[in-house]
Parts: C-alpha cells; sequence; structure tokens
C-alpha cells in the first residue's frame, strides 16, 4: 500500500478518472465504505444516534453518502451542515431520506448541536479531510470547537474522521488546535503522509485504508510505501524444508566493549531470531569474555582490546579476515568512541581493504562516519545506515530540530547524497533508499524508546540480509518486525517499563504471524506430510 501526499491522492483520482471511473463512483465507493467501516464497529448500525458534520468539499458529500446509507441501515443520522458551500446533490438525497439536517449558519449559538450531542452515540467528522487550509476559521472552526467541548465532558464520545481528522493538514502534520481527536480515521484509498507526522499523528486515533475503487496498479509509481503486513509478508526470506545453517547465511556482528557489554548480545542474539543460520560475534577479548556465557548459540571472533576496554585499531584485519566467511555485517553497536575504535572503523569500513559484504552500520559506526569528512565516496559496503535524530543531526550537519522537521526529506536526502539505504529511527520509522524508494512504518511505541533497542533493530536487520534480503528489504522488515515485537511487548507490558532483551523473543513470533499471513494469501502446493502407506 503507498503512502502519499495530497497533490499525489489528487493525481491518483484524476488517473481513476480519465481510466472511465466517474468521479461521482469514486464518492459513493468512498461513502458506502466508511458505513460498512461504522456498521462493524461495537454496537452496530441500528437505533444508532450519528451525527454528521458536513463540509464544503468533497469530503463533506463522502460523509453525505454515508450518512445515507447508515440512515438506510438503522441508524438516527443528523446532519450537521458546517458551511453553505456543500454538495448540494448528496444533500438532495438524504433530504429524499428524510434525514435531520442543522444548518449551522441557522445555529450560530449551536443550540441546536449542543442539545443533541450528549444524547449522541457517534460522530463522523466529515468537514475537510485533506482539504483543510489552516488556520481554520468561520463557522467551521466554531463548529468544531462545539464538538470538542462537548467531547470534554463527554471522553465517551466515538469520532470517526474521514479521510484526515478536519484541521490535520495531510502532508505536514500540522494540527489546528480546534481539531477534534478522532478514535478511528478512515483514510480514502491511501494513507496520507501527515497522518504519520507530528503533531497530527496524535489526533488520528488508529488508521485504517478503505479502497474506493480506484484501478489496481494506478499507484505503482509512488515512491512511498507503508511497511504494514501486506507489504512485509511476502518480502519474509524462504525457509525450505531441506535447508541447513548454511542456507540462512552468517552473520557477522561487530560490537561491545567493557562498558557496553550487551550491546553485542543483543545484536547478535536479534540476529538469530530474524533467522540467521549463524551469528559469529567480534568483539573484545574482555567484552567476548562476558557476553560467550550468555550467547551459547554464537560463535566468536576474540579482537585485541586497548586499555579501556575497547577494541584495538589493529583488530580490523582480524574481522576482515573473518569476514570472508560472513554474508552480512553490524558494525557499530557498543563499540565506544575512543581513538583506537576511531582508527579501526575507519579501516574496517573505509579503508583500501574494508569491508565489502553488505552491512549495517550503526550507533558508534555512525558518530565515528559524523566526524570524517567525505566517508560516503570511500565505504565500499552496500551499507544500511540506522541513525536515531541525535546521529542522524550530526551526520546531516543540521540540527536535530530541522530532521524532525521533515523526517522524510532527511531520510530520502540522506539515501541519495550517501548512495545508501537509511533507517531514521523514531516513532513512524522511516527506511529510505538512494533510488528514492522509501516506506514508512505505521508503528509509533513510546516503549521502544529505551537503552538496546536499536541494537535489536541492526541485528534483525543485519540477521535478514545474511539470509539474502537486499539491504532496502531487510531494512523494511526489520523495522517492521522489530516495531511489532514492540507493540506485543506494548500489551502485555503497557508503555513504559519496557527492556529491550524483551523484544527478542517476539522476534521469531511476529515472524511466524507474517508467514501465516503469506501463505493464507497463496494456495498451497506442497504435498502432505505424513506416513506413507
Amino acid at each position: 500500500m503507498k503512502v502519499v501526499s495530497v497533490e499525489q491522492m489528487r493525481e491518483l483520482e484524476r488517473r481513476a478518472i480519465e481510466a472511465g471511473v466517474p468521479e461521482d463512483a469514486l464518492m459513493e465507493a468512498a461513502g458506502l465504505a466508511v458505513a460498512r467501516r461504522i456498521g462493524q464497529m461495537d454496537g452496530g448500525i441500528r437505533g444508532r444516534r450519528i451525527i454528521v458534520f458536513v463540509g464544503p468539499g468533497n469530503n463533506g458529500g463522502d460523509g453525505m453518502v454515508a450518512a445515507r446509507y447508515l440512515a438506510d441501515w438503522g441508524a438516527l443520522v443528523t446532519l450537521y451542515m458546517t458551511s453553505p458551500r456543500r454538495r448540494e446533490d448528496k444533500l438532495e438525497e438524504c433530504k429524499a431520506r428524510r434525514l435531520r439536517i442543522i444548518e449551522a449558519a441557522d445555529d450560530q449559538d449551536h443550540w441546536a448541536l449542543n442539545s443533541y450531542l450528549p444524547l449522541t452515540d457517534l460522530v463522523v467528522d466529515a468537514v475537510l479531510g485533506i482539504g483543510a487550509e489552516l488556520p481554520l476559521a468561520g463557522g467551521i472552526r466554531s463548529a468544531l470547537e462545539a464538538l470538542l467541548a462537548a467531547r470534554s465532558g463527554r471522553p465517551d464520545l466515538q469520532i470517526v474522521a474521514v479521510d484526515a481528522p478536519s484541521g490535520l493538514d495531510a502532508d505536514t502534520g500540522e494540527l489546528d488546535e480546534s481539531t477534534p481527536r478522532a478514535d478511528l480515521t478512515l483514510t480514502l484509498g491511501a494513507p496520507k503522509v501527515g497522518l504519520f507526522r507530528f503533531p497530527g499523528a496524535s489526533a488520528t486515533g488508529t488508521i485504517e485504508t478503505l479502497h474506493i475503487g480506484l484501478p489496481q496498479g494506478i499507484d505503482d509509481d509512488m515512491p512511498m510505501t507503508l511497511g504494514d503486513v501486506e507489504h512485509v509478508a511476502p518480502l519474509l526470506p524462504s525457509r525450505p524444508l531441506d535447508a541447513h545453517k548454511g542456507t540462512f547465511g552468517t552473520a557477522l556482528i561487530v560490537a561491545g566493549s567493557r562498558n557496553y557489554v550487551g550491546a553485542s548480545v543483543l545484536a547478535s542474539a536479534a540476529a538469530y531470531r530474524a533467522g540467521a543460520g549463524l551469528v559469529t560475534l567480534a568483539a573484545p577479548i574482555g567484552t567476548y569474555n562476558l557476553a560467550a556465557a550468555q550467547m551459547r548459540e554464537a560463535t566468536y571472533l576474540p579482537l585485541l582490546e586497548s586499555s579501556d576496554g575497547t577494541v584495538a585499531a589493529a583488530a580490523a584485519r582480524d574481522v576482515l579476515a573473518g569476514a570472508k566467511r560472513a554474508s552480512a555485517a553490524v558494525v557499530g553497536p557498543g563499540l565506544g568512541n575512543s581513538e583506537p575504535v576511531v582508527n579501526f572503523l575507519q579501516s574496517l569500513l573505509l579503508g583500501e581493504s574494508s569491508l565489502e559484504l553488505p552491512t549495517v552500520i550503526d550507533a558508534d559506526a555512525l558518530n565515528c562516519l559524523a566526524g570524517l569528512y567525505g566517508w560516503p565516496a570511500h565505504l565500499q559496503a552496500e551499507a544500511v545506515l540506522t541513525p536515531h535524530p541525535g546521529e542522524m543531526s550530526r551526520l546531516m550537519r543540521m540540527s536535530v530540530g530541522e530532521v524532525e522537521e521533515n523526517r522524510l526529506r532527511a531520510a530520502t536526502d540522506a539515501a541519495r547524497e550517501w548512495r545508501q539505504v537509511v533507517v531514521l529511527k523514531g516513532a513512524f520509522t522511516l527506511v529510505a533508499a538512494p533510488d528514492g524508494r522509501s516506506a514508512i512504518s505505521p508503528f509509533a511505541n513510546p516503549g521502544l524508546a529505551t537503552a538496546g533497542s536499536g541494537d535489536v533493530l541492526a541485528g534483525a536487520i543485519g540477521g535478514l540480509m545474511a539470509q539474502g534480503l537486499s539491504p532496502f528489504d531487510a531494512a523494511v522488515v526489520g523495522v517492521h518486525i522489530h516495531a511489532a515485537a514492540g507493540e506485543r511487548v506494548r500489551q502485555q507490558l503497557g508503555d513504559s517499563g519496557m527492556m529491550a532483551g524483551d523484544l527478542v523473543p517476539q522476534l521469531p513470533r511476529v515472524t511466524r504471524e507474517l508467514r501465516q499471513k503469506s501463505a493464507s494469501a497463496l494456495p498451497d502446493h506442497r504435498p502432505p506430510i505424513g506416513r506413507a502407506g
């Protein structure tokens, strides 16, 4: 599923109309889809009291189509017309169903609205959708403020937004202070990028995408994909029945130091849990002694150690020798930032005989690169760089605020400039490729803001690359299973108290669910397994 800007969505609608889909058919399909989804909510439809806030454009038209169906199915529907401009044809259809209609122009003090809201079960916000121009003003703002006031006194009042909550800029995520926070946002045709940007993302509630009859393949050239189950499941590496550990590759994890032993263990365990056949941990000798007691399944490459417990610069040659037996590498978690580490990383990543296998560059390795001028030209490996906003700010030489102001632009600019895949971590993590493709994670989980979470992600991506996934696909899949694992832990423990180690055992559980999803979408041509005869 593609994620689009407002202009891209309008382009898709133009293409659909040119392909022979009437504009009215798109609106009819949108309104019907909204009504059906509301009908699936707890409480059903019949006898339910619903107010539809109707705006001046197509979003209001979608809302009136939905209102018509809801009334036909037994709901008690009231239209609150927030503007004198409206789709008169759709309004006439509602009048024919004898829906109650309140004109905001005749209800300037909202006496009528305020008399109905306390008795209402559900409000449908079909005022502006993706057509918001901020700041809001006039009668529309006043009506939305009345809804906000009612919601403050009735937290149980459910609000469903059509396409986007009114007052949310569907490109930038900017949010008007009068925007009603939705419990459910039913975005039409394709999710809009502004729904995944803050502060707007705080107003969407659960986001679901409804199909509205756009021809299949019409959005193939749109560069951004939603990294959801449907997209990720088919990307998983195959697991043939006659496999051996070599089938699933070797992940070389270059990580750890005296102060950060856990980073090496977490990254190594995550690579295994993501499906790698063999994991080799290359770590300073002191770190190796401690890690080996925790990770029985890994093989080890003990490295020369500096006096401060970090890796010695000369150890790069041992790692390069070990890399000849690996399929992919992860470099950086917990290495530290001492001078020997910087020299080690320069030799390993940027030297004349540097790593050439697919490599995840994370944590301290990113900070090392940030201090080296012209590093992209010397990086030989096909890499996935996994910065959080602070690391991205150092790599891009901009403030954290500038990174966060437009995360998509920061990630895509970096991927193009560095000619590498970039994973910009955070709420709705972004993956960007040098060719302009990008993917956005549908998850925002404050529980993942904990030490070691990034080490788990780096290890998971490395484990997927070891199995043969391309850097971009490995990053998209790794981001998804990491975030989905976080959701599983969140459901068990809540938003706070999550530890990175909690994520690791959830990775294969998430992967199993993805494989089941993928298998259910395809016919099973495997022969049955059982006793002969």
